[in-house]
């Protein structure tokens, strides 16, 4: 693969985290996007500055020139890089909702870790609590 216009992190353990990703690698062809499982051993994360459960805590997409993006802004990045997608980021981004959906995903992901992570079935210890 050529160097990634993308990387992609995303928790492969999360059945519904999974389904998501298979649908946008299914979409994204050939288009060069890197998807890390940071659920996997052998995914070092180390060079993004992150660790596994903050990885866990949030969706992250690194694009090839610019910031690290978290969250809702990250789904938008992502989005902007595939098709059938492309409008719905265009969209977000010219009617100013980002923030807006970035406050619902804050809340969102905060509830999925905490159910997921609770029983340690993320992998994390049982004792991490939510944000």
């Amino acid at each position: 693969m050529s160097s990634p216009l993308l990387t992609v992190l995303y928790d492969g353990g999360c059945p519904m985290c999974s389904r998501e990703i298979l649908h946008y690698q299914r979409i994204a062809g050939d288009r060069p996007i890197r998807w890390l499982d940071v659920t996997q051993e052998a995914t070092d994360i180390t060079p993004y500055g992150l660790t596994v459960e903050a990885a866990l805590r949030s969706f992250h997409v690194i694009p090839v020139s610019g910031p690290m993006k978290a969250g809702a802004s990250a789904f938008v990045t992502l989005w902007s890089a595939l098709p059938y997608y492309r409008w719905l980021a265009k969209v977000i981004l010219a009617t100013g909702t980002l923030p807006w959906l970035e406050g619902i995903y804050v809340r969102f992901a905060a509830w999925h870790f905490k159910r997921r992570c609770a029983t340690g079935t993320c992998g994390l210890p049982p004792s991490t609590e939510g944000p």
